[in-house]
Protein backbone atom coordinates (compact mmCIF):
# COMPACT_ATOMS: atom_id res chain seq x y z
CA UNK A 1 0.00 0.00 0.00
CA UNK A 2 1.07 3.83 -0.89
CA UNK A 3 1.87 5.84 1.94
CA UNK A 4 -1.33 7.68 1.88
CA UNK A 5 -3.48 8.03 4.83
CA UNK A 6 -5.54 5.31 5.48
CA UNK A 7 -9.43 5.94 4.94
CA UNK A 8 -12.69 5.16 7.03
CA UNK A 9 -15.35 5.64 4.70
CA UNK A 10 -19.02 5.37 7.30
CA UNK A 11 -22.17 5.31 5.40
CA UNK A 12 -25.04 5.30 7.92
CA UNK A 13 -29.00 5.53 7.52
CA UNK A 14 -32.04 3.63 8.92
CA UNK A 15 -33.08 0.04 8.41
CA UNK A 16 -33.76 -0.78 4.99
CA UNK A 17 -32.75 2.30 3.19
CA UNK A 18 -30.32 1.12 0.66
CA UNK A 19 -27.18 0.79 2.32
CA UNK A 20 -26.48 -2.85 1.47
CA UNK A 21 -26.67 -2.60 -2.25
CA UNK A 22 -25.05 0.93 -2.37
CA UNK A 23 -22.24 -0.17 0.39
CA UNK A 24 -20.97 -3.40 -1.79
CA UNK A 25 -21.08 -0.86 -5.31
CA UNK A 26 -18.73 1.18 -3.16
CA UNK A 27 -16.57 -1.57 -1.46
CA UNK A 28 -16.07 -3.45 -4.84
CA UNK A 29 -14.74 0.13 -6.27
CA UNK A 30 -12.38 0.20 -3.32
CA UNK A 31 -11.55 -3.47 -3.60
CA UNK A 32 -12.58 -3.72 0.35
CA UNK A 33 -14.16 -5.06 2.64
CA UNK A 34 -17.51 -3.86 4.94
CA UNK A 35 -17.60 -3.53 8.12
CA UNK A 36 -21.19 -3.61 9.76
CA UNK A 37 -22.26 -1.32 12.40
CA UNK A 38 -25.76 -2.73 12.89
CA UNK A 39 -26.25 -3.78 16.19
CA UNK A 40 -28.74 -6.38 15.29
CA UNK A 41 -27.59 -7.77 11.76
CA UNK A 42 -24.75 -9.11 14.56
CA UNK A 43 -26.83 -11.87 16.66
CA UNK A 44 -26.66 -14.81 14.09
CA UNK A 45 -30.09 -15.89 15.42
CA UNK A 46 -32.19 -12.26 14.16
CA UNK A 47 -33.42 -12.88 11.29
CA UNK A 48 -36.95 -10.99 10.94
CA UNK A 49 -36.46 -7.38 10.86
CA UNK A 50 -33.19 -6.61 10.16
CA UNK A 51 -32.74 -6.80 6.68
CA UNK A 52 -29.45 -8.45 6.61
CA UNK A 53 -27.46 -8.70 3.47
CA UNK A 54 -28.49 -11.77 1.46
CA UNK A 55 -25.93 -14.99 0.70
CA UNK A 56 -24.90 -13.52 -2.73
CA UNK A 57 -23.93 -10.02 -1.09
CA UNK A 58 -22.58 -11.55 1.39
CA UNK A 59 -20.81 -12.87 -1.14
CA UNK A 60 -19.77 -10.12 -3.13
CA UNK A 61 -17.35 -8.58 -0.88
CA UNK A 62 -16.02 -9.31 2.41
CA UNK A 63 -18.19 -8.58 5.23
CA UNK A 64 -17.85 -8.31 9.04
CA UNK A 65 -19.81 -8.49 11.94
CA UNK A 66 -23.07 -10.12 10.22
CA UNK A 67 -24.12 -13.00 12.54
CA UNK A 68 -21.12 -13.81 13.85
CA UNK A 69 -22.21 -13.29 17.54
CA UNK A 70 -25.24 -14.83 19.53
CA UNK A 71 -28.06 -13.16 21.47
CA UNK A 72 -27.18 -15.19 24.32
CA UNK A 73 -23.81 -13.78 24.71
CA UNK A 74 -24.50 -9.62 23.96
CA UNK A 75 -22.08 -7.44 22.73
CA UNK A 76 -22.32 -3.81 24.07
CA UNK A 77 -21.11 -0.64 21.79
CA UNK A 78 -17.82 -0.32 23.97
CA UNK A 79 -17.03 -4.17 23.09
CA UNK A 80 -17.72 -3.52 19.88
CA UNK A 81 -15.43 -0.39 19.72
CA UNK A 82 -12.73 -3.11 21.47
CA UNK A 83 -13.35 -5.56 18.63
CA UNK A 84 -14.02 -3.14 15.29
CA UNK A 85 -11.18 -0.91 16.01
CA UNK A 86 -8.40 -3.53 15.40
CA UNK A 87 -9.88 -5.13 12.92
CA UNK A 88 -10.16 -1.41 10.49
CA UNK A 89 -6.44 -1.50 11.55
CA UNK A 90 -5.51 -4.69 10.29
CA UNK A 91 -7.95 -3.82 6.75
CA UNK A 92 -5.94 -0.63 6.66
CA UNK A 93 -2.78 -2.88 5.95
CA UNK A 94 -3.83 -4.00 3.00
CA UNK A 95 -6.94 -1.71 1.81
CA UNK A 96 -6.81 1.75 1.83
CA UNK A 97 -10.48 2.75 2.26
CA UNK A 98 -12.40 0.27 4.82
CA UNK A 99 -16.72 0.89 4.71
CA UNK A 100 -18.21 1.31 7.56
CA UNK A 101 -21.87 0.24 7.46
CA UNK A 102 -24.79 0.47 9.22
CA UNK A 103 -27.76 2.21 10.72
CA UNK A 104 -26.75 2.13 14.81
CA UNK A 105 -25.86 5.27 16.01
CA UNK A 106 -24.00 4.02 19.08
CA UNK A 107 -21.98 1.67 17.14
CA UNK A 108 -20.81 4.39 14.46
CA UNK A 109 -19.92 6.96 17.06
CA UNK A 110 -18.02 4.02 19.00
CA UNK A 111 -15.55 3.83 16.07
CA UNK A 112 -15.33 6.95 14.51
CA UNK A 113 -15.39 9.05 17.95
CA UNK A 114 -14.54 6.45 20.39
CA UNK A 115 -16.96 6.17 24.25
CA UNK A 116 -16.10 6.72 27.75
CA UNK A 117 -14.28 4.06 28.90
CA UNK A 118 -16.58 3.80 32.07
CA UNK A 119 -17.02 0.28 33.68
CA UNK A 120 -20.46 -1.34 34.06
CA UNK A 121 -21.50 -1.96 37.07
CA UNK A 122 -23.02 -5.21 37.10
CA UNK A 123 -25.16 -4.89 40.42
CA UNK A 124 -26.78 -2.03 38.67
CA UNK A 125 -27.42 -4.51 35.45
CA UNK A 126 -28.61 -7.09 37.58
CA UNK A 127 -31.12 -4.99 39.32
CA UNK A 128 -32.37 -3.95 36.00
CA UNK A 129 -32.65 -7.39 34.99
CA UNK A 130 -34.59 -8.39 37.69
CA UNK A 131 -36.86 -5.60 37.38
CA UNK A 132 -37.46 -5.97 33.77
CA UNK A 133 -38.01 -9.25 34.00
CA UNK A 134 -40.92 -8.73 37.29
CA UNK A 135 -42.44 -5.35 36.06
CA UNK A 136 -42.26 -5.60 31.93
CA UNK A 137 -40.44 -3.63 29.32
CA UNK A 138 -43.12 -1.12 29.33
CA UNK A 139 -42.03 -0.29 33.00
CA UNK A 140 -38.70 0.04 32.18
CA UNK A 141 -39.08 2.26 29.52
CA UNK A 142 -41.68 4.79 31.77
CA UNK A 143 -38.32 4.80 34.27
CA UNK A 144 -36.10 5.56 31.91
CA UNK A 145 -38.25 8.40 30.52
CA UNK A 146 -38.85 9.93 34.17
CA UNK A 147 -35.08 9.78 35.17
CA UNK A 148 -33.59 10.79 31.51
CA UNK A 149 -36.04 12.52 29.31
CA UNK A 150 -34.11 13.66 27.14
CA UNK A 151 -32.18 10.34 26.30
CA UNK A 152 -35.63 8.64 26.60
CA UNK A 153 -36.72 11.06 23.01
CA UNK A 154 -33.88 9.57 21.36
CA UNK A 155 -33.10 6.35 22.60
CA UNK A 156 -34.16 2.99 20.45
CA UNK A 157 -37.45 1.95 22.04
CA UNK A 158 -36.25 -2.38 21.89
Amino acid sequence: MDEALPILLVLCGPTASGKTSLAIEVAQHFNTAIISADSRQIYREMNIGVARPTPEELAAVPHHFIANHSIHHPLSAGQYELAAIPLIQTLHQNHRVVLLVGGSGLFIQAITEGLDDLPGDPQVKKELQAALETNGLEWLQEEVQKKDPAYFAMADAN
